[in-house]
C-alpha cells in the first residue's frame, strides 16, 4: 500500500460507516435556507458541478442539499443513443474497469479480484449466466449527475438488497480494499429481454445515505440489516433504453454483468474513459436468436 493510500484507506476500517452514512442523510436533508444553500454552492464550486445543465439552474429553488444532488437534467442535456440492439451508459462517470470475466472471476485492480458469487450476494445459480461474460464498471464522483437509467430495452426481473460495508469507492480505495464490490452494500436488479438476462448492480458507499428505485422507493434499511429481496415477474415491469429507474446519494459505483457472447464490447472498453449517461457503451453481438441463452433469473 502506497504512503498516503495508508492514510487514505486504512481510517474506514476504524470509522463507524454506517453511523456517519445516516448522519450525513440527515444533512442532506437539512432545510434552512442559508445552511443548504451555502453548502449547495460551495460544493458546486469545488467540484465544478454544471448548474446550467440542471432542469431547475435557481440554487434557491432546491428544498435541500439532496434534492439539488439528485437534480433533473434538461431534457437535451443527455441525448440516448440511437444505436438498435445497443446499450447506453445508464449513468455519468469513468468507466474504471472493463474485463471479459474470467470463469466466475473480477478483477477489481492489480493484485485483487472478486467472484460472481460474492458480488450476487450468494446467488450462485443466477452468477452462472455470467461465467466467462463481460462486464463495466462506471464510478460516479459528486460532481456526476446522479439519477440511473435504463441502458436498453428491457423487463425487470427481481431485485436484492445485500447488506455490508460502506467503504469509499474511489480509486485509492479500489486499489486497496479486497473485494470492495463485493463486501459493499449493494442492490442486485435482474433484467430480461429478448436478448436473454443482464444485470446492474448499485454499489452503496460512505456517505451514500440511501439508495431508491422508481418501483421500489428508498432502500434505507436498519443499521444491521438483512438481505432483501423483491420478485416482479408478475408485475410487467418494462423500461426503455434511457428511462430512469434510480438514483444515489453522494458518490457511488454501477455494475454491468452481460452473458458470454451477447455484449462483446462491454469488456473491451478502455479504462478510465469519461461517459455520460445515454452516450453508446456496447452493442449486442450478431447471432440467431433461437440460439440465444435459454435460462432466465431464478
Amino acid at each position: 500500500m502506497r504512503f498516503l493510500d495508508f492514510f487514505r484507506v486504512v481510517p474506514q476500517y476504524l470509522i463507524p460507516q454506517h453511523l456517519l452514512s445516516k448522519g450525513m442523510h440527515w444533512f442532506m436533508q437539512v432545510k434552512q435556507p442559508w445552511i443548504k444553500n451555502n453548502t449547495i454552492k460551495l460544493l458546486t464550486k469545488i467540484y465544478k458541478i454544471d448548474i446550467q445543465e440542471a432542469a431547475d439552474e435557481e440554487i434557491e429553488n432546491y428544498p435541500h442539499f439532496n434534492a439539488f444532488f439528485t437534480r433533473a437534467l434538461k431534457p437535451d442535456a443527455r441525448p440516448i443513443d440511437p444505436t438498435k440492439n445497443a446499450w447506453c451508459s445508464p449513468a455519468d462517470g469513468i468507466i474504471s474497469q472493463s474485463q471479459v470475466i474470467h470463469g466466475k472471476t473480477l478483477i477489481q485492480a492489480k493484485c485483487h479480484e472478486y467472484s460472481l458469487d460474492a458480488l450476487l450476494g450468494g446467488d450462485i445459480e443466477y452468477a452462472k449466466h455470467f461465467i466467462d461474460g463481460d462486464s463495466a464498471v462506471i464510478y460516479l464522483s459528486p460532481k456526476d449527475y446522479h439519477r440511473i437509467h435504463m441502458p436498453v430495452d428491457a423487463k425487470l426481473h427481481s431485485m436484492t438488497y445485500v447488506p455490508g460495508d460502506l467503504f469509499a469507492v474511489n480509486p485509492t480505495t479500489v486499489r486497496n480494499v479486497e473485494g470492495l464490490f463485493a463486501r459493499n452494500e449493494r442492490l442486485i436488479i435482474r433484467f430480461e429481454n429478448e436478448h436473454g438476462v443482464f444485470c446492474l448492480i448499485m454499489v452503496g458507499a460512505i456517505f451514500v445515505g440511501s439508495m431508491e428505485t422508481i418501483w421500489q422507493g428508498k432502500i434505507t434499511p436498519d443499521y444491521q440489516p438483512t438481505i432483501q429481496h423483491w420478485d416482479y415477474q408478475e408485475d410487467d415491469l418494462s423500461y426503455s433504453k434511457g428511462d430512469e429507474i434510480g438514483r444515489f446519494n453522494m458518490g457511488s459505483t454501477v455494475v454491468l454483468l452481460s452473458p458470454k457472447g451477447k455484449m462483446p464490447g462491454l469488456g473491451e472498453i478502455e479504462k478510465n474513459t469519461p461517459i455520460q449517461m445515454g452516450q453508446m457503451l456496447a452493442q449486442y453481438a450478431e447471432y440467431n436468436f433461437s440460439t440465444q441463452d435459454e435460462h432466465s433469473p431464478e
